[in-house]
């Protein structure tokens, strides 16, 4: 199924929390922090959103950096993704 965002949104897949220290210790889920990074995998057309034109900046296969609780989360064919609007992404990661 093919996920087609409205107007100035993006949906991105966001990328597992480390389940372990960079020394080998494996973490609790509860101490585990919710990862702020995902990979854009649909971005909507933009256009007139609140009466300003909105042109998108992101593309599907970058990898962003997004507010910490923004956006809202959902499942679809087994894989948990993030539906939000563009001004939720704080940076483009570039590598």
């Amino acid at each position: 199924m093919n996920i087609k965002p409205m107007f100035d949104r993006v949906v991105l897949l966001p990328k597992e929390s480390d389940k372990e220290t960079k020394s080998g210790i494996l973490l609790p889920t509860t101490s585990q922090t919710k990862s702020q990074i995902g990979t854009v995998v649909a971005v909507g057309e933009g256009g007139v959103v609140d009466g300003k034109e909105v042109s998108m900046k992101v593309k599907v296969g970058q990898e962003v950096l997004y507010a910490k609780y923004s956006g809202t989360e959902f499942s679809l064919d087994g894989k948990n993704y993030i539906v939000m609007k563009q001004t939720d992404i704080l940076a483009i990661l570039e590598r």
